[in-house]
């Protein structure tokens, strides 16, 4: 496996985590992971453990911000992976 196989992998369990742990933090009322964090995991690589974790906690799934960029940063990942993995295999 390669380097951004391994990257992404780390990256989107972390970002998944990160939202599950900010959702559980919501519901106790204790101090808030930033947006600021969250949305720059998703746009460090994390688009698709952010979308997950949107999805299977709910959370953010009502803030416009997270409900246009998160799916945006999903497909532009994705044209990117698919344009690394073109180019990598001439």
């Amino acid at each position: 496996m390669s380097f951004l196989t391994y990257y992404l992998a780390v990256i989107n369990f972390l970002t998944w985590v990160t939202y599950g742990l900010d959702k559980g933090r919501a519901k106790e009322g204790k101090w808030r992971i930033p947006e600021r964090t969250l949305l720059g995991l998703a746009a460090a690589g994390g688009s698709a453990g952010a979308l997950a974790g949107m999805l299977m906690f709910r959370h953010k799934t009502k803030k416009a911000k997270f409900v246009v960029s998160i799916p945006a940063l999903l497909v532009i990942h994705c044209v990117l992976v698919g344009f690394i993995a073109q180019w990598s295999l001439k």
